[in-house]
């Protein structure tokens, strides 16, 4: 594409590739001066042009500019690449039906529910903590949402794969980034909003206003899905310029939860909806996720699916990888792995794992906290787990540059009653859960989900996983079986 058609009155140079990474080789490349945590892409600049830049995106004044280079200075570098990426990969975006989703929890949930069920309609693809999928393709997410580049690039595969809509989680980093500016959202979903990631936005009105920024991007023909149970629904009703469509239990909603009766393995209630009811039963558990099936129906439902057809299709709902997520070997007590790593999330998953503990039997923990993350919360998760569990044991959990047993430390300031031990490997922790449990025991691995890999302080590394750790741990430790040596030929 020329730069002329990305940006008025630049030259008509050629432009195969947009990119912030100056240590990337490119072709007629397009830097992006990045400003970013860490590092200014205005410090790079020569090393972009080294790798193929022969265009720069700036907003800083430059001292050297080198000849046969075009150079365009902006007010908002990350505004513009986003603006221009859309452009570059020809507005997918216009060509889907996108929902956007933002809270501190529930997108994953709600987002795949609604690219599960949608899918059986028409193709649907799905970007978040999981994954990126669309029809045959997987592929692991380095964030819950990606830049702008990547973002839109993925959006025009998507288009290319015939994919007719996409449900994408939107977090409050992407919102201040301005990494979703120029995705054309056509419903936008509000789950909860309970304290997270102040390390990065400092105070809590921060974090709200950085949520609320999905809300008030939506155009005139968009839908706004709110969760009018949430304290701060009238602060984002307030942000939303379109319509306005709420869902709950608690309060009167257009799409509300009633009579509902929660299960091991099966959840039923009946959904009231314009004075209709509708009896719905689904596989999904816990009464958080009755709040994460409204938000889904009332999405697609707004989004034109007729809402009898969307209820017939709950009943068989994929599972959610690292979701409440059931380990299930054969042994006599309930594992649950979930992502769950904020005081709400513990709230939420541990109220459910008293739900089916029987009283006389215990609920023991796993878990840790992220290192370079809100301290803070360390000593509430702590302090939750305390109120449920008899066995707490803390380990490792994404800890990047900070020393595990400290974090550690920082969560046993909230435990006063569990017995609490610390071990460093987060699967010899999960395998002494294991082996500690009795018959109706609940485990409950928390933190990481389906995570294969564990940040550290040089980036990434491979970790098995806490389903996997867990399967492996009943069959040998519990069960007695042996995994099978694979023999070479």
């Amino acid at each position: 594409m020329k730069c002329s058609e990305l940006f008025e009155k630049a030259p008509d140079i050629e432009i195969d590739t947009l990119f912030y990474d100056s240590r990337k080789n490119v072709k007629n490349g397009m830097f992006f001066c990045m400003d970013g945590l860490v590092h200014n892409g205005h410090d790079f600049i020569s090393q972009a042009i080294d790798h193929g830049a022969v265009c720069i995106v700036h907003s800083e004044e430059l001292e050297e500019m080198k000849k046969g280079i075009v150079y365009i200075k902006v007010e908002d570098v990350s505004d513009t690449m986003s603006r221009i990426a859309a452009r570059f990969y020809g507005y997918p975006t216009h060509k889907m039906k996108i929902y956007g989703v933002t809270g501190t929890n529930g997108k994953s949930t709600v987002t795949n529910v609604i690219r599960d069920v949608h899918s059986r309609f028409e193709p649907c693809g799905y970007i978040g903590t999981i994954s990126i999928s669309y029809g045959d393709v997987h592929q692991a997410a380095d964030l819950t949402t990606p830049d702008a580049l990547v973002l839109q690039s993925v959006f025009k595969d998507m288009v290319n794969a015939g994919m007719k809509a996409c449900s994408l989680e939107v977090s409050s980093h992407a919102l201040e980034q301005n990494r979703v500016n120029s995705v054309e959202f056509d419903i936008a979903i509000f789950t909860n909003l309970t304290y997270d990631h102040l390390d990065y936005h400092g105070t809590f009105e921060n974090y709200m206003n950085a949520k609320k920024k999905l809300f008030k991007m939506m155009p005139k023909k968009g839908v706004c899905v709110l969760n009018i149970d949430d304290p701060a629904f009238e602060e984002f009703e307030r942000a939303c310029s379109c319509k306005v469509v709420t869902y709950g239990i608690q309060n009167d909603a257009l799409y509300r939860a009633d009579n509902i009766q929660l299960g091991i393995d099966n959840t039923k209630f009946t959904l009231i909806y314009e004075d209709q009811e509708y009896e719905v039963c689904t596989n999904f558990v816990a009464l958080h996720n009755v709040y994460n099936l409204l938000a889904a129906i009332a999405g697609m439902h707004q989004g034109g699916l007729e809402l009898e057809k969307i209820l017939e299709n709950l009943n068989d709902l994929k599972q959610v990888d690292g979701r409440l997520e059931r380990i299930d070997e054969g042994q006599p007590f309930n594992v649950i792995v979930d992502f769950a790593h904020t005081p709400d999330g513990f709230e939420k998953m541990f109220d459910y794992a008293r739900m089916i503990t029987p009283p006389d039997r215990n609920i023991i923990a796993v878990f840790g906290s992220a290192g370079r993350r809100d301290v803070k919360k360390r000593k509430v998760m702590g302090s939750i787990a305390d109120k449920y569990c008899k066995n707490i044991i803390l380990t490792v959990d994404d800890p990047r540059t900070d020393d595990p047993a400290l974090i550690a430390n920082d969560i046993k300031e909230g435990i006063e009653h569990a017995n609490t031990v610390y071990i460093s490997d987060r699967s010899s922790a999960i395998r002494q859960a294991i082996e500690m449990a009795n018959v109706k025991d609940t485990v409950m691995l928390l933190g990481k989900g389906d995570d294969d890999f564990m940040y550290v302080d040089n980036g990434k590394e491979p970790y098995i996983g806490d389903p996997q750790a867990a399967r492996e741990a009943i069959r040998k430790y519990y069960l007695g079986i042996e995994e099978e040596e694979n023999e070479e030929e």
